[in-house]
């Protein structure tokens, strides 16, 4: 999978001369939490957020008045307090999806723009890879979802599908993580198939030796 299938490409975005209060209020309107700020130009010259927004703002302990304080913040620009361009993450169209998701978690951050030749053509947000997530664990559809402790060598899956495969059933999606809380040389294997009668499946898998931990509808 990668990018530009998941990312959003109708991107709201701000001037960088507009008043935070008013990208603030953009944010609420639109339910975004990021706005990429463009120059007249088109170019992307900075990122601004919620966080970035609520920062720029005093502390809860000032002694000004909301009007004090609307008027102080109507000054700030997007500009002023935004990230600019040279220290954004961005990604490519064409970039995986998970290493688009390696670099929000490395580097800490809800979103990237996307960029194509310098240009912004969409953005890339932590609820989009939660979105990927759903589609590859098979949330939502029909069917079992089987847990499986496996060892970690060649063919060990193809064995346990082997055996789903004989009940002539659709194997929906398989994900698999290395870190298994039992065996450091295992590995555990989610496995979601259109079929409501695990009962034979799951006494077939343990009949091959496999461990199955967990199996539900």
């Amino acid at each position: 999978m990668f990018v530009q299938m998941w990312m959003t490409k109708d991107v709201i975005t701000a001037p960088p001369e507009m008043p935070i209060l008013e990208a603030r209020d953009m944010m609420k309107q639109s339910m975004v939490r990021r706005l990429p700020a463009l120059s007249k130009k088109g170019k992307l010259v900075g990122l601004i957020t919620q966080g970035d927004i609520q920062e720029a703002g005093p502390s809860g302990a000032t002694s000004l008045s909301i009007w004090e304080l609307n008027y102080l913040l109507a000054r700030i620009t997007v500009e002023e307090i935004m990230t600019p361009v040279d220290n954004l993450i961005t990604v490519s169209p064409d970039e995986t999806i998970e290493q688009a998701a390696l670099l929000m978690r490395r580097h800490k951050v809800g979103g990237l723009p996307v960029l194509e030749k310098g240009k912004l053509v969409g953005i890339i947000t932590e609820s989009d890879i939660f979105g990927v997530l759903v589609e590859v664990m098979g949330i939502g559809r029909d069917g079992t979802r089987l847990t499986v402790e496996l060892e970690d060598r060649p063919g060990a899956l193809a064995e346990a599908l082997d055996v789903i495969k004989s009940y002539e059933v659709n194997v929906l999606s398989v994900v698999t993580c290395d870190k298994c809380p039992h065996e450091e040389d295992h590995v555990l294997v989610v496995i979601r198939v259109d079929h409501y009668d695990w009962r034979p499946i799951v006494k077939d898998l343990k009949g091959k030796g496999i461990k199955v931990l967990d199996a539900r509808t």
